[in-house]
């Protein structure tokens, strides 16, 4: 007994040692990884601000440069063609340091612009977005994806809330979106309606397929689901806008209605999920009116964003103010198709992992956020057509989600929802005046046309004149 309990406590020494070896052992390899994401996040820096050097030198030289331009010109082709690090990317556990063609849900990493300047931007965009990757994937990442792999059956709570907002794992988003969508959508979700709603458009064709068919072509046309011949996708998505066209005869389709869908279908690859998921935001999320044909509720939220800018980002308003720049021409379609033109996918699904569970609001906080995020440069522009220029494409050039979002429901505090709901009252109000006096002066302008009659004036042909005889 003696001899079996000398050799437990050896043996229990011993594995404790072991232990104790491989949590160093471990703990190294992570110091290791995390060394190893940032330097190739630095090295992402570097390439990014050398090639934004290369960029601003082209501004600087211009055309006539002679051969600086050209060696500027061979420089940028170069850097256009490299790979973040091709030496490295069999050294590295932790992620290749290339930068993929295509993400996790077939958007081009890089866009492929014609224009040589915007493919340089694009390069420096994709550059700073796998940056920032590179950086998040421990600590932040990691922990957040591990704490989605520990939560159990999803509930409504203030933690769920956070972690919405913090944004959804990959392999975790279809299941939360389908439990966020059965959440808004269970009173009018009934077995077989999505199937009768497709049987329904093959016996009759809905007024609103040829618009459809239209739009197909042009639903992200950066991304590879969409685009390639051989893809089942647009199909998908044709099923899921007739259906819908059906379910809602009041709207039928709207112009954008095509996006929100194929978002849906990207990340829940079923079309009747992706229906619901379209249904939820049309009939429960967003206010009625918003997709109507005088998309009345979409105006009257351009009109409350505008007085939460002059509230939250006055500097920003009067210097846009003098320069009479009206941010509508962006934004109204920032929130019919809930920035899915606009966002880099990674921060776009982000912002809808909080917008399928908190609403609409979420879409203003962020609309609040881009602008507060991109203030300084804006500043910095002088005139009214940089501005505008800039306005078309700043959005793709934010790649810090964290810093995104920390600005959104943050520095944009305080936000209640009854501030929002007055604001939306007397917007509507004055906007439906202003509606109510336009049809009045259309049906006074068409009483006057009446009774002055179709009189011809004196010296004018008739339209009979010159016609020959039969």
């Amino acid at each position: 007994m003696e001899a079996y309990r000398t050799q437990n406590r050896f043996l229990n020494s011993e594995i404790h040692q072991v232990t104790k070896i491989w949590r160093k052992v471990a703990e190294k390899e992570k110091a290791l990884l995390m060394k190893c994401a940032y330097l190739q996040a630095q090295n992402c820096q570097v390439e990014s601000k050398y090639l934004a050097g290369l960029r601003r030198l082209q501004e600087a030289l211009g055309v006539e440069a002679g051969e600086c331009s050209e060696l500027l010109r061979q420089l940028i082709q170069e850097a256009l063609q490299w790979e973040a690090s091709e030496a490295s990317a069999d050294s590295v556990v932790l992620s290749p340091s290339t930068i993929s063609e295509y993400d996790e849900y077939g958007f081009l990493t890089v866009p492929n612009y014609e224009v040589e300047d915007l493919r340089l931007l694009a390069k420096i965009q994709a550059l700073e977005v796998h940056s920032h990757h590179l950086l998040a994937h421990e600590a932040v990442e990691r922990p957040l994806r591990e704490r989605w792999a520990t939560l159990g059956e999803l509930a409504p709570s203030a933690e769920l809330k956070q972690l919405l907002r913090a944004g959804v794992p990959h392999e975790h988003r279809p299941r939360v979106w389908r439990w966020l969508i059965r959440l808004r959508v269970q009173h009018l979700q009934a077995p077989g309606c999505y199937q009768a709603l497709l049987s329904r458009g093959q016996a009759c064709k809905h007024s609103a397929a040829r618009q459809i068919e239209l739009d197909l072509n042009r639903t992200f046309p950066n991304n590879k689901h969409f685009t390639c011949p051989t893809s089942s996708f647009p199909d998908k998505l044709r099923r899921v806008l007739l259906a819908f066209s059906w379910q809602n005869p009041t709207i039928g389709y709207c112009q954008g209605l095509n996006r929100l869908a194929a978002i849906a279908l990207l990340v829940l690859d079923e079309e009747e999920s992706a229906f619901w998921c379209l249904v939820a935001i049309v009939e429960t999320i967003m206010p009625a009116d918003y997709y109507s044909k005088t998309l009345l509720a979409s105006q009257v939220d351009q009109r409350v964003l505008q007085d939460l800018l002059l509230e939250k980002l006055p500097r920003l308003m009067a210097h846009l103010g003098q320069r009479h720049v009206d941010l509508s021409f962006i934004t109204f379609n920032w929130f019919l198709v809930v920035f899915a033109d606009s966002l880099i996918s990674n921060i776009l699904l982000q912002v809808w992992d909080a917008f399928l569970y908190e609403g609409i609001k979420v879409v203003f906080r962020y609309a609040l956020a881009i602008f507060k995020y991109n203030e300084e440069a804006l500043l910095r522009l002088q005139d009214s057509l940089e501005i505008y220029q800039y306005l078309h494409f700043f959005t793709k050039t934010i790649c810090d989600s964290r810093k995104l979002m920390h600005i959104a429901f943050n520095d944009m505090n305080p936000f209640p929802m009854k501030q929002l709901r007055q604001l939306r009252a007397a917007h509507r109000e004055r906007l439906e005046a202003e509606l109510n006096e336009l049809e009045q002066l259309k049906a006074e302008y068409l009483e006057t046309r009446a009774a002055q009659g179709p009189a011809v004036p004196e010296g004018s042909p008739s339209e009979d004149e010159g016609e020959a005889e039969p």
